[in-house]
This record gives C-alpha cells, sequence and structure tokens, in this order.
C-alpha cells in the first residue's frame, strides 16, 4: 500500500497574532493545498511526529523519543482537546523499532500539545478523524542526542509501517527556524525550575500568563524591539532543499550548536521533519511535489508547508 508525506510548521500564535493579509492569504492557500493533499490520499493511519514544548513532557522523565498508545490533547492556545484516535497496533510498531535497534520510551497515557493538535486540526478538522500514531521527539530539553537519532527513528519507523495493508501518511509538525522565549533548566530560578521539572498541571491563571508573555514576544520580534533571535529564511530554504533532494544523510554532519547558532534554539524542531522524510525514505524514492515558505514574525515562525510522494517503481518492459 502506498505511504505520502505532509510536515508543516505550527505555532501557537496562529489566531492571536495577525500577519498582513497577503501573508495570510498565502498561508491559507497553502493549508489549502495540503489539506487536498491528504484528502486526495485517504490515509488510513497517520504516524504524526511532533515534538512538546513543556506541556505534556518535563525533566521528571524525559525521553528522546516516546510513542503513545493513549494520547490526550490538551488544549493549549485554543487548539482541539481530548483523546486522539491511537491505532491499535501502536504496541506492535513499537516492538518492531525496538527490533530494528532503536530505543524508543512508551507511554500509556501520553499529554500533548499544540504541536500535535495543529496539524490535526488542520489538515483534519479533528484529533480522531483519522488512526494515528503519536511520535514524540524531544526537540527543546538538553541534552539532546545528535539528529541522526531522529533520522534512524524515522527510517525503522518507515520500515516497521512497510508491511502494512494501509495507506500511511508521515506527518512532521515543527520549526523552520525560531527562537521563541523557553525556559532552560540551567541557570532558572527555582520557581521555573519546578514547572520544568513537574508543571504539567499549571492554574489556568499561570497558563494564561504564559501564553500572554508568548504573544507579546511575537508582536516584540515583528515590530523589531525583540532581543529574539531572527530568523533565518536562508538557513530554513537550505533545508528544505536537502529534503527535496532526497540526500538525508547530509543531515548527520549537523552539530547541535550549528542547529542553534543558525536557526535558534527551537529549529531542532525540524527533528520531525527528517524524522518524517527518513520514514518516507525507507519505503521508497520520495518526490517533494509541494514547498511552501514563508517568514511570519508574528508567529516567531519560519514556516513552511511540504507534502511527498513515492516515485512508482518502473518495471522493466517485456520484450
Amino acid at each position: 500500500m502506498p505511504a505520502a508525506l505532509c510536515t508543516l510548521s505550527h505555532s501557537p500564535l496562529i489566531g492571536f497574532n495577525n500577519p498582513a493579509p497577503e501573508t495570510e492569504a498565502r498561508v491559507q492557500a497553502a493549508f489549502d493545498h495540503a489539506k487536498k493533499f491528504v484528502e486526495d490520499f485517504d490515509p488510513e493511519l497517520v504516524v504524526l511526529f511532533a515534538p512538546d514544548h513543556y506541556n505534556g513532557f518535563f525533566y521528571d522523565m524525559m525521553p528522546p523519543f516516546c510513542v503513545g498508545t493513549n494520547a490526550t490533547a490538551l488544549g493549549d492556545y485554543d487548539t482541539l482537546a481530548g483523546p486522539l484516535s491511537v491505532t491499535p497496533i501502536a504496541r506492535q510498531i513499537v516492538a518492531d523499532v525496538l527490533d530494528a535497534g532503536i530505543d524508543i520510551a512508551v507511554s500509556e497515557h501520553m499529554y500533548v500539545d499544540h504541536g500535535f493538535a495543529q496539524p490535526l486540526q488542520f489538515l483534519f478538522g479533528s484529533l480522531q478523524a483519522v488512526p494515528s500514531l503519536p511520535v514524540f521527539i524531544n526537540s527543546v530539553a538538553v541534552p539532546l542526542g545528535p539528529a541522526s537519532r531522529a533520522r534512524k527513528l524515522g527510517s525503522a519507523i518507515g520500515q516497521a509501517t512497510a508491511a502494512l495493508d494501509k495507506r500511511v501518511l508521515f506527518v512532521g509538525s515543527g520549526g523552520l527556524s525560531h527562537d521563541p522565549p523557553v525556559p532552560k533548566l540551567e541557570g532558572a530560578s527555582p520557581e521555573v525550575a519546578q514547572r520544568l521539572i513537574a508543571g504539567r498541571h499549571p492554574t489556568p491563571e499561570e497558563r494564561a500568563a504564559r501564553q500572554a508573555r508568548v504573544i507579546q514576544s511575537g508582536l516584540d520580534l515583528a515590530a523589531g524591539i525583540s532581543t529574539m533571535r531572527a530568523l533565518n529564511p536562508e538557513w530554513d530554504n537550505a533545508f528544505l532543499d536537502i529534503l527535496a533532494a532526497g540526500d538525508l544523510t547530509q543531515i548527520d554532519t549537523w552539530s547541535n550548536e550549528w542547529f542553534v547558532e543558525q536557526g535558534g534554539d527551537s529549529a531542532h524542531e525540524v527533528r520531525t521533519w527528517i524524522a518524517a522524510y527518513a520514514a518516507l525514505a525507507a519505503r521508497n524514492r520520495y518526490s517533494m511535489n509541494y514547498r511552501f515558505y514563508e517568514e511570519i514574525k508574528e508567529w516567531i515562525a519560519g514556516f513552511s508547508i511540504t507534502t511527498a510522494v513515492e516515485i512508482p517503481v518502473q518495471k522493466p518492459v517485456q520484450a
């Protein structure tokens, strides 16, 4: 059965900070294109690679990778809340990935935030429209492993799904360059450190204050008065060029420090795109058949949407 791919940036500021109308129109057209692509493909399983932003995963137990055999979206930033329709074969896929030599954690009660909810909401209008395999990739909490591990994870998951009699859509959610005000454990005050270690149940007042800070940071970046690292369209498009070319092993040479230098601390979210493209590549050669990019300061995002399809194997002509 065939596989396909859709990667898209997410931002908690969508719906809060409005870019120029012409920018919004281009983004909406890109979303419409991606949604039509997904509708035409009609997936029977969505493998969703996404990060977290200290909403579901914390330093009390921070795995590099985790598959949710049950998952619930928290509904932060007015995104959809509630259970995801996790595929009943999630445990078997995890077993296959472990057999392939990739260490991955499992959660029977995984909490996910807008990084997971937005792509499901934008592409399907629901958290439960299609059975899904939610795959968390740590992209924020240091220490981080090398980006090559995300590629190998994606390859293992792609191979694990190859034998399924299902149309599989690989989705990567995150990035590209952006450096939002995400706190760091090192040097944090005791109050902030405690939130990063075990902050799963903030009060409504705490969540509202955090949301207000992030919204204002986007407005400041758009106004040119921010101290955040600038977006980097050149780096973003160079990364997209590599995905389009299909030679993902180039990414293995990129150090974590270089990621931050080029794209900001949260540029590590492109690990979700690396994993998604590696999953598709593990099944067959592919072609990126759609690419959209826009620098959107109001959303603190080098914002992109891509789709890709398998290249059919040409059978030899019989003489």
